[in-house]
Parts: C-alpha cells; structure tokens; sequence
C-alpha cells in the first residue's frame, strides 16, 4: 500500500484529499497543515508520496520540497495547487517536485496523477508539461563544459530514469537488483553533482538522453 502524507493549511480541503485518497486504497501517514511540521515528521511516517499544497503560511513550497526530500530523498512530490503560475510550477520542479496539478482539476484526474506520480512519472496540469521541458530545453542551449564521463551501464540507467521508470522497473528490465540501480543513481548524482531524481532527469534531458 502506498504511504502518502497530505500537507495543505486548509482543513477542508485537506480532509477532502485525505478521504479521496483513503477510499482509493491509499495509506495516509498524515495530514499535516503546515510546512515545517511536513518536513519536521517526514523522517518518522515516511511517506512514499506527497501531496502538498504550495502556498502555505509557515514556508515557501521550494523550501518544503528540499526539506522533505532532505530527509526522504525517495519521496516522490505532487504540488496540488490554486496557483497554475508559470514561475511556481518551475520552481516547484527545480526544488524536487515530481508533478504539479491546479485544484481545478476533477477528482478522477488527481487520482490518475497520484497514481502516475507514484509509479515514477512526472505528471503536470495539461498545458505546463509543455512549459517545464520548454525550459529545460533553454537550458540545455548552454552547453555545460568538463561534464564529467559516466560508464555505459550508468548512461543506460539514466535514460531510463529521464523516461520516469522507477528503481525497480529499471532493475526488473536491465536484470539487476533494486541496491545496485540505486547505487548506480547514487554514483551519477555524486559524479553530476546533483541532489536528487529530478535534478537527474532535467541533465538527461539537456544531454538528449530522454
């Protein structure tokens, strides 16, 4: 069952999500209205995703993301937002978060996108996909130099994280165990000097990996 923690200051809103997710077969661990309790607690619920509204009282989203992923570095992030601004769903990637959705969405399209966040993929709001690989892309216009050389088996593993596998689909289909795809990812992020998944896969995509 996956574990899910869901962090949004208002209560309706957050027991909303919290029993959408239940009755979806989903563990909540739980459901906080602040960041830094979110961040403070992560360590010992450990969740396997996130729901998080972006725009709390306490901290700036970008800050919870880190901090959560400082803490659970496998979590992976949904921002679930009023805000379908183009500045906060870029820094909300660039800070970790795995997907971004608007609160306009219907309940069965946030249910598909925790599903997907879940599994691996990268899931936005119909519209702001475009507008994340889009910068991305402008990035990847200056080239980085001395980019440090990764083996062919880390390359490989890394094209298949940029196309949103997760750890144990890309050892299922390479033949390896779950520890050495992560010890393998741990390898390039230390080579790339890179903090996490989505650091990871915005380098594949500058590198054309994807």
């Amino acid at each position: 069952m996956i574990r899910v923690m869901v962090v949004d200051d208002h209560p309706m809103w957050r027991e909303g999500v919290a029993r959408d997710l239940t009755e979806a077969g989903y563990e909540i661990v739980a459901a906080v209205g602040e960041g830094a309790q979110a961040v403070r607690i992560a360590g010992a619920v450990r969740p396997d995703l996130v729901v998080l509204d972006l725009h709390l009282p306490d901290l700036a989203g970008p800050e919870i993301i880190r901090g959560l992923l400082t803490t659970q570095p496998d979590t992976r992030i949904l921002v679930l937002s009023a805000s379908g601004e183009h500045q906060d769903v870029l820094d909300a990637v660039t800070a970790g978060a795995t997907g971004y959705l608007v609160k306009s969405a219907g309940r069965e399209e946030f249910l598909d996108a925790v599903r997907r966040v879940a599994e691996g993929d990268a899931v936005f709001t119909a519209g702001l996909a475009g507008l994340v690989l889009g910068e991305y892309r402008r990035l990847a216009a200056t080239p980085k130099s001395g980019a440090p050389s990764l083996t062919d088996r880390e390359t490989e593993i890394l094209r298949l994280v940029a196309k949103g596998l997760s750890y144990k689909q890309i050892a299922e289909r390479l033949t390896l165990s779950h520890r050495t795809v992560q010890n393998h990812v741990q390898n390039t992020l230390g080579k790339l000097q890179l903090h996490n998944r989505v650091e990871l896969v915005r380098y594949a995509i500058e590198q054309g990996l994807e």
